[in-house]
This record gives C-alpha cells, sequence and structure tokens, in this order.
C-alpha cells in the first residue's frame, strides 16, 4: 500500500474523527441470556484480574481465583452458545444452501432445524443424566458444589434446544427461514 492510498490526516482530523453523531443505542437484539453472559464474563474478568494481581503485585496468589474462573469460563462458553443458536451464529458450511434452488434450499434447511432440535435434546437428556451422577461434587478450592455450574450448563442446553425450536416455528410460518434473514442481516444478528 502506497500514500497516495491513504491520504494524510491531520492529528486535529483524527481527534474530532470520535464527535460524530450516533444515534440512539439499539439493546433490542439483545436477550436475557445475553446479560445473563455478560455478566459471568465480568466476574470472570475480575477473578482473572485478582488471581494476576495478587501472584505478580502482592506475590501470594489466591488459590480459588483460576477455580472460580475456570467455571465461569465454562458458563460463558455455553450460555454464549445459546446466543449463537438464536442468532444462527454456529460455524456451518452453508454453500449448498446458497447454490440451490430456493425450495430446494428451504426443504434442506428445515432438515437442519429438526436435526439440530433433536440433537440438543439428545444432549439436554445427556446432561440431566450426567447430574445424577456428579451434581453434588464440591469444588476443591472453595466449599461449593460443583452443580451450581453443570445446572447452568443444563439451562444452556435447555435454552438452545428453545431457541432452536423458536427457529424452526419462525421457519415454518415466515417467508425468509432464519439463516436467510441472518445472512441479510450481516454480522448484527436477526
Amino acid at each position: 500500500m502506497s500514500d497516495k492510498d491513504h491520504p494524510p490526516i491531520s492529528v486535529d482530523e483524527m481527534a474530532h474523527a470520535f464527535e460524530e453523531e450516533t444515534g440512539p443505542v439499539d439493546l433490542s437484539p439483545y436477550a436475557v441470556e445475553d446479560w445473563l453472559t455478560m455478566l459471568v464474563f465480568w466476574g470472570m474478568a475480575c477473578c482473572v484480574f485478582l488471581q494476576f494481581f495478587t501472584r505478580y503485585a502482592l506475590n501470594n496468589s489466591y488459590a480459588w481465583t483460576e477455580e472460580i474462573a475456570a467455571n465461569c469460563l465454562v458458563i460463558v462458553v455455553f450460555l454464549g452458545s445459546v446466543m449463537c443458536v438464536r442468532l444462527v451464529r454456529h460455524i456451518q458450511v452453508d454453500l449448498l444452501h446458497r447454490l440451490l434452488p430456493h425450495g430446494v434450499s428451504r426443504v434442506l434447511q428445515v432438515m437442519v432445524d429438526i436435526v439440530v432440535i433433536g440433537a440438543f435434546a439428545y444432549v439436554t437428556w445427556l446432561m440431566w443424566r450426567y447430574m445424577d451422577i456428579v451434581g453434588s461434587e464440591r469444588m476443591v478450592t472453595v466449599d461449593l458444589p460443583r452443580g451450581i455450574v453443570f445446572y447452568t450448563v443444563l439451562a444452556a442446553f435447555v435454552l438452545m434446544l428453545l431457541r432452536s425450536i423458536q427457529n424452526f416455528i419462525k421457519d415454518m410460518i415466515s417467508q425468509k427461514t432464519v439463516r436467510e434473514q441472518a445472512d441479510e442481516a450481516g454480522p448484527q444478528g436477526v
């Protein structure tokens, strides 16, 4: 890239670039699980900062911060997956449905919805059975039940199942499938 590709900008122009009007903030794309995920994420960030500070500044780290941060990360991953299901943002191969005729593509997408619902139902049932086995275990460094994490993961799978059913219903009653709407909406979501 040469200088002629990017005209020079003065310091004053750069300073005023952030003063543009952006309009009102739209929080409507976010659901309850998104805010809960954000809350757990910031709890995890605080634990990691506390661990870093006590280890390197005080030379005496708190052992419990690592376990709490790791459990928060598990919760963030699974609750974040609920958002991905709602917005159809999980990794997927969408080349085929773009190349097929619209009717065939729609049937294929509905079949994918049914498979996804079945997969989430099965994993939810497996997680429920897993809770019977390990639901009463305690954490290592903090005397709290690990069931807090496991029940949150179970709730996340239930929410993923419900969101996938919601997407299926939207696909059945709309002219465009949820995936087509997500493609049109771009990275901001449906």
